[in-house]
């Protein structure tokens, strides 16, 4: 038995479910709002895909919320095995109960005629240490047996192995989980699961099978806008839009990463914080690595800004500190120009006599002697550089 019938659902439609999750914070559009409500109503999970930073993560955390829901999250990483996301045993409890018991396994086997006995007897009694007592649950197995309803989000579970998909199967299709040792658990109360991947690589097509399937992208520029507006970050709403345009222009670039809808948040308090009245490109490129976080990207970004917020702009060139040799000046009009420097010196003839190379240390004399630049013939060429020689083996 179930409690996720439409008796007990939490959302009487779709713009009840844009409502509840505006009130939480969570600005959805319809499609998406018609695909939670459909989890609500078909117990089946939602595979969420798409970019780093558009608010999936997130959506669980709201819908938990929402809902009045506990949220049980499962974060996945690369060499996650079952045992870190369904259950472990305490071995440590067990070998603790062993000690406290052995006077009793004592009686157990002290009449028991030889040790294949004593072995039968202790077999007969190992359901009392394999039991639910020292199974620790985690978050998987955690969900199925709880007596109240829960929201359970696996988290980037692209990033996990294979093996692990083919253990969420059971836990996806049937909402139960088996341990050989005990038995199979049923969930009574049916979770709302939500998953998410980054796309970092392709999801096993039978673990799609089970799932509701949502591909959420960076949003529309009028729905960033107001979920910026909806975090009250400080910064007024003319700013706001213009900081949006900017931000969406980075992500055109080829970036290895480009800004989420949480960094753009970052960016716009950021500027509030500094009491920003007016943007241009100068402010933006000071602040730039709010958004952007490689070394490579902030160079393509602090090339594009100028043209983003004003085609007139100009960006006070000082190195970035990132100390690659960019070739931006310092803005020192004092200093040489090393470039003109290293160039004059670069003629031939340009040493004295008595410097290596020239035809007075040559001759270890010190006479007034012009330095020239000496014809060197093809065939002198070959036998300095050993051209055409045979190896002496």
């Amino acid at each position: 038995m179930t409690s996720s019938s439409e008796s007990t659902a939490p959302f009487e439609s779709v713009d009840e479910v844009v409502e509840a999750l505006r009130e939480q914070g969570y600005i959805a559009d319809t499609r998406l709002a018609t695909t939670v409500f459909l989890l609500t109503r078909l117990d089946k999970p939602l595979l969420l895909e798409g970019p780093a930073g558009v608010g999936k993560t997130e959506l669980a955390k709201m819908l938990a919320l929402a809902t009045g829901r506990r949220l049980l999250r499962l974060q996945c990483y690369e060499g996650q095995d079952e045992t870190k996301a369904l259950y472990e045993w305490d071995y440590g409890k067990q070998l603790m109960y062993t000690q406290i018991l052995r006077e009793k396994i004592g009686q157990v086997v002290e009449d028991a005629p030889d040790l294949g006995a004593a072995v039968d007897r202790i077999g007969q009694n190992e359901s009392v240490f394999f039991s639910e007592r020292f199974l620790a649950p985690r978050p998987l197995l955690e969900a199925i047996r709880s007596e109240e309803p829960v929201v359970l989000l696996i988290d980037e579970v692209d990033r996990a192995d294979e093996a692990l998909e083919a253990v969420l199967l059971e836990t996806l299709g049937e909402f139960q989980i088996s341990i050989p040792e005990v038995g199979t658990f049923v969930a009574t109360q049916r979770p709302y699961v939500l998953l998410t991947s980054n796309n970092t690589r392709d999801l096993a097509a039978a673990l799609k099978r089970r799932c509701l399937h949502l591909f959420l992208d960076y949003p529309a520029a009028e729905r960033e806008l107001e979920i910026v507006r909806s975090k009250k970050t400080g910064l007024s709403d003319a700013l706001a839009e213009e900081l949006v345009n900017v931000v969406r222009g980075l992500r055109e670039l080829e970036l290895r990463k480009a800004p989420s809808i949480s960094e753009t948040i970052d960016w716009a308090r950021t500027l509030a914080v500094l009491g920003v009245e007016e943007l241009n490109a100068q402010i933006l490129s000071d602040t730039v690595s709010v958004v952007v976080k490689y070394d490579k990207d902030v160079t393509k970004a602090l090339e594009a800004l100028p043209r983003l917020v004003d085609p007139n702009g100009e960006i006070e060139e000082h190195g970035h500190g990132h100390g690659h040799g960019h070739g931006h000046g310092h803005g020192h009009e004092d200093e040489p120009d090393g470039s003109a420097i290293r160039s004059a010196k670069d003629t031939a003839g340009r040493h004295g006599d008595g410097v290596y190379g020239t035809p007075a240390y040559a001759k270890g004399t010190e006479k007034d002697t012009a330095a020239k630049v000496r014809n060197v013939t093809a065939g002198q060429g070959s036998r300095s550089f050993g051209l055409g020689r045979k190896r002496a083996l």
